[in-house]
């Protein structure tokens, strides 16, 4: 049964950074796409970044320039680092891996102080 595992969250004021992580087990194949989505209050799931096996990356146009994704693919964990944070940052960020299936972790709440 797969399972995503996420850490990292927190509270952080405007400027700061965090590292979230996601790891995935379950399954012994790398997942074709890992990647982090965020739901703040009110709104609708949209993605953060995302990133293929082969390390192809895609990030919304939001946060290009302050964060980064990462994979070991050897660990199948993905990892967002973040930096500059704002308010609007603000949001349950979950992990998604797929493979013929996607599968979503339970989420993290990060929560940016201004």
């Amino acid at each position: 049964q797969v399972r995503l595992v996420e850490s990292g969250g927190g509270l952080v004021q405007t400027g700061g950074s965090l590292r979230l992580s996601c790891a995935a087990s379950g399954n012994n194949d790398s997942p074709n796409t890992m990647g982090w989505y965020r739901q703040a209050p009110g709104k609708q799931r949209e993605l953060v970044a995302d990133i293929t096996s082969g390390g192809n990356t895609n990030y919304a146009d939001s946060v290009k320039g302050r964060f980064t994704i990462s994979r070991d693919n050897a660990k199948n964990t993905v990892y967002l680092q973040m930096n500059s944070l704002k308010p609007e940052d603000t949001a349950v960020y979950y992990c998604r891996a797929v493979w013929r299936l996607r599968y979503w972790g339970q989420g993290t709440q990060v929560t940016v102080s201004s």
